[in-house]
């Protein structure tokens, strides 16, 4: 009875608050739960709560055995960006406060660790206002995208030392986007083949791609900061194990599958066409709105490994060193969009953006020092490289951050409750697109949070 009415509440939790994060080891967080945020990031080898089951759910098996844990926790992310170009205002970002929900439930009996919980994974967003040059004047620019995750592990310990762990996890996905593209930026995706239109409506793309000033819009938003007008469900896994060396070192390993959603839809999205130039065969700044049906195409979460260990250097001096591989390559390839609608005698139209991130390299390392029985400090490091090449960065998805210094704290009230916090300071990165790709550039930095109490049972 007992889990089946902490299963349903994470469950509403998850369907009621699935938040779209902004993300920042490229769209995913750097540390998740704040153990393992205030310490860089770093979750392989040690018990970090029930995060573990979205960092490597090996290390629920590290409990005590027969307790039961409910970890209810919240985080802020804030970033601060700002999009330039030259002979332009600077363009600010509005997006500046994105906050995220989670919880999880474990209990260890007999060696069996078994659990349920709901995680933001991460994402992306940005907003501009309609005035800015990011806008191009068809109105507001938003971005939102985020990844949620409902999640069962099962960690088991194989003998007092070896633990292996695994999880199920149901992930949804939601995307908002209101995006300006001048017709010179669609006409080039269409010589590179990356835009084909098919439909009686097609025929009027050839004299709006020859307009210098025309401006296409794509808009298909629902405005909340908690959901996304496209959406879509999905599949994904992870496995991971712990080993106990010594009393003193423990190595951790996890693998985290590539999710497999099914294609974000919206009904009701915008396509305009917004005539400056007079090319259509109406008055010079016309707008030609289609209404119809969006699909984001395969847009998935990488594969993730990661290894790490700790070392419990002192009866109160734990470090932590991780090392994680971040598959951006095959998951972020292009931005693959279609559009379809009955307007204008019908338009199907199929736009790819190249997108060609890297894969990602991501070194974690923390220390926590417990100063009292109930009072433990924690400080970390996550150092890693921008996954997104100059020339495809877009004000709309600046995932471009890299490092992150990392602090926080843990309070014991007693056995039975404690509070975990983390904040974590990202100093600013810039980046410019060459001239052939707009010549823009985007500053970006951060200041993130976390909060979590815990209750033993």
């Amino acid at each position: 009875m007992e889990l089946k009415k902490i299963a349903v509440s994470l469950f509403v939790a998850s369907t009621m608050a699935s938040p779209l994060a902004y993300a920042t080891n490229g769209m995913l967080m750097e540390g998740y739960g704040p153990i393992s945020a205030a310490m860089g990031g770093a979750s392989m080898a040690f018990d970090n709560g029930t995060a573990a089951m979205t960092n490597n759910p090996a290390t629920l098996g590290l409990m005590a055995e027969g307790t039961s844990r409910l970890d209810l926790a919240v985080g802020g992310l804030h970033p601060d960006i700002v999009s330039k170009m030259a002979g332009m205002p600077d363009a600010n970002s509005g997006g500046t406060a994105y906050y995220m929900p989670a919880a999880g439930w474990v209990k260890k009996q007999g060696g069996l660790v078994y659990g349920i919980g709901v995680f933001a994974q991460g994402g992306m967003g940005t907003e501009y206002t309609a005035t800015d040059w990011v806008s191009a004047g068809a109105g507001s620019s938003r971005s939102e995208v985020g990844i949620g995750k409902l999640i069962v592990p099962l960690s088991y310990d194989v003998t007092p030392d070896f633990n292996i762990g695994g999880s199920i996890d149901l992930v949804w996905g939601g995307m908002d986007l209101q995006m300006a593209m001048s017709a010179a930026q669609m006409g080039g995706l269409a010589a590179s083949g990356n835009l084909t239109a098919g439909g009686a409506g097609a025929a009027g793309l050839p004299p709006f791609l020859g307009g210098a000033n025309n401006v296409g819009y794509f808009n298909f938003t629902d405005g909340s900061d908690f959901t996304g007008k496209a959406d879509a469900t999905g599949w994904a896994g992870k496995l991971g194990m712990t080993y106990k060396v010594n009393k003193q070192l423990t190595v951790g390993a996890t693998y985290h599958s590539k999710t497999s959603l099914g294609d974000m839809s919206a009904s009701g999205a915008k396509l305009s066409m917004i005539d400056n130039s007079g090319t259509m065969g109406g008055p010079a700044g016309a707008a030609y709105t289609l209404t119809g049906t969006v699909n984001i195409v395969d847009f998935q979460f990488p594969e993730v490994y990661g290894i790490g260990m700790a070392f419990q250097a002192t009866d109160d001096m734990l470090v932590a060193v991780d090392y994680k591989r971040v598959g951006w390559a095959s998951a972020m390839k292009e931005f693959h969009m279609t559009f379809s609608s009955t307007d204008m005698g019908g338009l199907n139209m199929d736009m790819k953006m190249p997108q060609n991130w890297k894969d990602q390299d991501v070194f974690n390392l923390g220390i926590a020092y417990r100063t009292s029985p109930a009072l433990t400090l924690r400080a970390g490091m996550n150092l890693a490289g921008n996954p997104v090449p100059d020339n495809t960065v877009n004000p709309l998805f600046p995932a471009i951050i890299k490092d992150h210094y990392t602090v926080g704290a843990g309070y014991a009230f007693d056995k039975v409750s404690e509070v975990n916090a983390s904040l974590a300071y990202v100093p600013t990165v810039t980046v410019t697109a060459p001239a052939s790709s707009g010549g823009y550039s985007i500053d970006h930095s951060q200041l993130n949070w976390q909060l979590m109490y815990t209750h033993r049972f």
